[in-house]
């Protein structure tokens, strides 16, 4: 007994073909706004076109909050940032039930979206909000939805989440347990930078110091080593009553 072929399904392989070229777009999109991230950049990419979530360790001011908005009015997504403190409430981020009045002067209650309803959400500094408050996040990451007095609600897609922790400071935070690490697809560990471009100009004893002779012609002091010279020893104080010199 003969069976008929099946249809085959319509094939994406251009569509896949150009995912790789999209993402090399983007990333060199974003690299023009946010300098000398490239491997941060290339891994939150990654997590978000395969819908998962990242957890981002370092220090304040990498331009977190930057890159993340970045990327999301790239793609032309909604944005959210929520600053994690000890009195976080989880129904400050999942939303909840108020009381309006319409024009009418009818009175019900009706659901406020809270930060998570947003496509791309940057919780920063996690590890400082109770344990509670981190459990209603880890629910909308695992299972993209938020639950408000017993009410679940659907969030939209896509939905990505990069989490921040600070390495330094650990006191008064509360760190997330490895059952909780598993909700994160990856763990981007980004250490603080070093020489910055400024201090570079700045003026110190050794970046000023005149070199040694070496048989050709000196060079002309820079003037940040005029102007530590000058500011090296103050002047000396004249006694009281003694006539300051017409040259001053």
């Amino acid at each position: 007994m003969a069976f008929a072929a099946a249809p085959a399904a319509p094939t994406s392989a251009r569509g896949r073909a150009d995912i790789p070229d999209a993402a090399a777009g983007l990333r060199e999109r974003v690299g023009e706004t946010v300098v000398g991230l490239d491997e941060v950049v290339e891994q939150v990419l990654i997590a978000i076109l395969v819908e998962g979530h990242a957890l981002l360790e370092g220090v304040p001011g990498l331009a977190k909050t930057l890159l993340v908005s970045t990327v999301a009015r790239l793609l032309d997504l909604e944005f959210a940032r929520i600053q994690f403190t000890p009195d976080l409430m989880p129904g400050d981020i999942t939303g909840g039930e108020v009381l309006v009045q319409d024009a009418s002067g009818r009175r019900e209650f009706r659901f406020l979206k809270g930060p998570l309803f947003a496509h791309v959400v940057l919780a920063d500094e996690i590890n400082r909000t109770p344990p509670k408050t981190q459990a209603a996040l880890m629910e909308a990451m695992e299972e993209r939805h938020v639950t408000s007095l017993g009410v679940r609600r659907p969030l939209d897609r896509p939905f990505f989440v990069l989490a921040t922790q600070n390495p330094i400071e650990q006191q008064g935070t509360y760190p997330l347990p490895i059952g909780q690490l598993d909700r994160f697809l990856v763990k981007i560990r980004r250490p603080a930078s070093g020489r910055s471009a400024s201090s570079r100009d700045r003026c110190s004893p050794t970046s000023c110091s005149p070199t040694r002779s070496t048989g050709h012609r000196p060079r002309r002091r820079p003037p940040c080593f005029r102007r530590c010279r000058s500011t090296r020893s103050p002047p000396p104080a004249r006694p009281i009553g003694c006539p300051i010199p017409s040259s001053c």
